[in-house]
């Protein structure tokens, strides 16, 4: 995922509009849950997790969060989340015959568009669901 300068001049947002080269695959729920563990919140549950080379973006009952991992260590770390409660709309795409992989886009209040690609196998009905339970 890459970065851009936040709209109002503030600090950088994960940029996802350009990140479409990342094919995020299924990440253990339980390795998930102890990478994010330190900004998790109270009840706050791990739902569904997908990584891809460096970088992540896991589902829980009360947002999705995006995890950018940055520089050459990898020690530098970007959670952005992103509040289920701010999605206007969703859509999801099917892999197909030729096309293997699936697509979610959402679109959220005051951001936009955030567009994730999944590899081959990956539940996007499933995926659907879940967002539907936490936005209808």
């Amino acid at each position: 995922m890459r970065l851009c300068p936040h709209q109002n001049g503030g600090a950088p947002v994960i940029d996802f509009q350009n990140a479409s080269y990342i094919k995020l695959g299924a990440w253990d729920v339980a390795t998930a849950r102890e990478e994010l563990a330190p900004i998790l919140i109270e009840n706050e549950v791990v739902h569904l997790a997908f990584k891809g080379i460096r970088d992540s973006v896991t589902f829980t009952n009360k947002r999705l969060i995006a995890l950018n991992v940055q520089g050459m260590t990898g020690k530098k770390k970007d959670y952005t989340s992103l509040p289920y409660s701010r999605i206007q709309a969703f859509s999801v795409e099917t892999a197909g015959v030729f096309d293997l992989d699936s697509e979610m886009e959402l679109w959220f209040s005051g951001l936009g568009r955030v567009k994730l690609e999944f590899a081959r196998g990956v539940d996007i009905r499933g995926l659907n669901r879940l967002i539907g339970d936490h936005v209808l």
